[in-house]
């Protein structure tokens, strides 16, 4: 005996029968909506007959209305939108709906390149769904490198993203703002309960799952603790402006005696060389200049000195320098 959420797609043809083809069509999309939308499933859900036709071992994700309707999960959806308009205003990009205007990459291309100060070797604008994909492929496999998940399972893929999954959607969004510390403010505990149908040996398979999206301001920040730049962007952004300029009064103190002067933040802080350079002169190590691209022209060369690892190289260096601070210099040998 079948589960109530199991569908026998064996038995329904596909095939174009005389006069019949759209009817069997008809009856294999009715007939999927009737098993997922039984009376003994958590919930009701409207399925759209595409998203019961499924290729074998593929899978589509629907919010349940309930969650929709949240004031969280809205309030959530309305932050990311408007994060990501600020961020992308100079592209004069507006988006309206994650999920139709985000799915073929091309915005999350600019948003990416305008986040990580990066270019993207991709083409600009491509109509067809292979050339979608492979532009996504490229987005994401740069994000992943950004955001490092640390063996954690991706929450997104290609494919859910350009199937308009509007949670994978959520997910990489809540990702890239946490990552870059973006000065907005996700509402906390945002879930949402979800239909996964899934498509295996011939049977349509529906499971109801919890998907969480937001956890507490700490927790997504890494447990980093609250300090005075969080209670500058909450209480007083327009104090933001001179806080920068002390910031680069202090840095050009110090980079002023290697002949190199910071008027952006922002731009010429994004390439992670003059920050290199900074932190030799504050720690009085030596940096050996060897191991860094001084003129970076690609993101490949960008990204490992402006994440956390760099510290790991400088490491073995500063460790030396110390450990020889308070050692009298070996005399030289005189001939």
């Amino acid at each position: 005996m079948l589960s109530p959420d199991t569908i026998p797609l064996q038995h329904c043809s596909v095939t174009r029968a005389p006069g019949q083809g759209c009817l069997q069509v008809s009856d294999l999309q009715e007939e999927g909506k009737n098993a997922i939308n039984l009376p003994m499933s958590p919930a009701s859900v409207e399925i759209h007959p595409e998203d019961t036709l499924l290729e074998e071992n593929q899978e589509r994700t629907v919010i349940d209305p309930t969650s929709r309707d949240d004031p969280r999960f809205k309030e959530l959806v309305k932050v990311l939108i408007d994060w990501v308009n600020d961020v992308l205003v100079e592209e004069r990009i507006i988006v309206k709906q994650l999920e139709e205007d985000l799915y073929d990459g091309q915005v999350l291309q600019k948003l990416l390149e305008k986040l990580a100060d990066c270019k993207l070797n991709v083409a600009e604008v491509t109509q067809s769904e292979v050339g979608q994909k492979q532009k996504l492929q490229t987005v994401l496999q740069a994000a992943q490198e950004l955001l490092r998940p640390r063996g954690r399972a991706l929450q997104w893929t290609i494919d859910s993203i350009h199937g308009k999954n509007l949670v994978a959607i959520l997910h990489l969004l809540v990702a890239l703002a946490t990552h870059f510390r973006a000065p907005i403010r996700l509402p906390e505990h945002v879930s949402v309960q979800v239909v996964v149908v899934r498509k295996r040996e011939g049977l349509l398979h529906s499971s109801h799952v919890t998907e969480e999206l937001t956890t507490t301001t700490e927790m997504m920040m890494g447990r980093f603790e609250r300090d005075a730049f969080d209670t500058l962007f909450d209480h007083a952004p327009d104090k933001l402006s001179v806080v920068k300029k002390s910031l680069i009064t202090f840095v050009n103190k110090h980079l002023n005696k290697l002949n190199l002067e910071v008027t952006e933040l922002e731009t010429q802080f994004a390439d992670g060389v003059y920050l290199v350079l900074l932190m030799g002169l504050l720690e009085d190590y030596f940096v050996p200049l060897h191991n860094f691209y001084l003129t970076p022209d690609s993101f490949d060369q960008k990204s490992p000195r402006a994440t956390t690892t760099e510290p790991v190289h400088l490491e073995p260096v500063l460790r030396n320098k110390r450990s020889h601070r308070n050692e009298k210099p070996a005399r030289r040998n005189e001939e």
